[in-house]
């Protein structure tokens, strides 16, 4: 099935097996191997990207389901030598142990800082007449479904604080 990505701005067309997960597609037939896959059930968050600038799992959905969209991963947030200010702040505060989440961590506190900056209230908002506060709860309850086995969370939870200005 020929299917047309708009992959960190720049446009692909695949030819897939239907059955083709959007991960998949990512990993193995465009190398772009940022996006991690862990659990390949939905359940850890290492492969999430960005899908219309809202963060899903790649190994929950198929690429043909987003023929036509705009997909950013990990590589399309920074690059060597010209990092995000979210990849700087998980660097300076250590937000990453092992590493292997840290590409799904980064994509989700980016799509994250989005919502809240929208006003979107999540299980945590005390009060849903006013933009959600940054607080660790807010930011622990919007992360928790992105895991990280080494459990760098609190540094995690700082990194995040940090690149969108509040104090740690």
């Amino acid at each position: 099935m020929e299917t047309e990505l708009t992959i960190n701005g720049r446009q692909y067309r695949l030819e897939l097996d239907p059955r083709t997960t959007l991960l998949d597609a990512l990993r193995h037939h465009l190398g772009l191997t940022g996006s991690k896959k862990g659990c390949d059930h939905g359940q850890c968050g290492a492969c999430t990207v960005m899908v219309n600038g809202r963060r899903i799992n790649a190994c929950l959905t198929l690429a043909c389901m987003h023929d036509g969209d705009e997909i950013t991963t990990i590589e399309g947030i920074g690059q060597p030598g010209n990092l995000s200010p979210l990849q700087q702040a998980f660097q300076s505060e250590d937000g990453f142990q092992c590493g292997y989440c840290t590409p799904g961590q980064i994509c989700s506190a980016t799509a994250m800082l989005e919502e809240i900056a929208e006003g979107w209230p999540s299980h945590a908002t005390e009060d849903l007449d006013e933009t959600p506060k940054l607080t660790p709860a807010e930011i622990s309850e919007r992360m928790s479904g992105n895991l990280c086995r080494c459990s760098a969370y609190p540094n995690i939870v700082d990194a995040i604080r940090k690149a969108a200005g509040e104090s740690a």
